[in-house]
């Protein structure tokens, strides 16, 4: 068994229903078209890491999408919020064996398969590795020990996390990894040239 799983969180892509934020001066097609590219890129940055690597949906487990079940296995979040939600899917990974554990989302057009690979292997000698995001969030997360204390009294979404997580960190006496700061897409502002090229008809592919 491999002793690495690598955990993506992401939204099932819907209209209306992802990248909100976005959305607001984009409108929810372009918002739509914008997060599918955000998750071919999360599929292609992981597809081919040597590690386990499993998908969990926030509303319904998708059969047949753009995660191949021969490469990425898929479950479903359960909790009241997005810490019960994440605090859940390490419990049950340490509870399957798993030695290192690691969580991402769907919204980093930045990451790179070796920034996950730094992750992994700074996690053979640390207890923690975080990812900052420029927003005072954070990108990655991950441990080599279960520490449900993490996801807890969390103002999720705010600048906060990042800070707050730190903070965890030093309280529970926990060695750590700090991974490059990067920038999640949350708004217009965040987008980059590469997103000159979307448009509605991606919707179509």
């Amino acid at each position: 068994m491999n002793k690495d799983l690598l955990i993506i969180f992401v939204r099932n892509p819907e209209l209306g229903k992802v990248k909100t934020r976005l959305a607001k001066t984009v409108g929810n097609e372009v918002a739509l078209a914008i997060y599918y590219q955000l998750l071919y890129h999360t599929r292609k940055v992981t597809q081919d890491l040597q590690i386990d690597k499993v998908v969990y949906y926030n509303d319904s487990i998708e059969s047949s999408d753009l995660w191949d079940r021969t490469q990425f296995d898929k479950a479903l979040q359960h909790g009241e919020n997005l810490g019960e939600k994440m605090k859940n899917a390490f419990k049950k990974a340490f509870e399957k064996g798993y030695e290192r554990v690691a969580i991402i989302g769907s919204d980093c057009m930045d990451l790179t398969s070796s920034i996950v690979e730094e992750a992994f292997t700074s996690l053979k000698s640390k207890n923690a590795v975080v990812g900052a995001a420029e927003d005072g969030g954070y990108y990655l997360l991950g441990m080599s020990q279960y520490s449900p204390q993490l996801f807890e009294n969390k103002a999720w979404s705010t600048d906060e996390v990042f800070i707050s997580t730190l903070e965890d960190f030093a309280r529970l006496n926990l060695t750590y990894h700090e991974l490059p700061v990067l920038k999640d897409i949350d708004t217009e502002k965040d987008l980059g040239s590469w997103a000159k090229t979307f448009n509605t008809d991606y919707l179509a592919n």
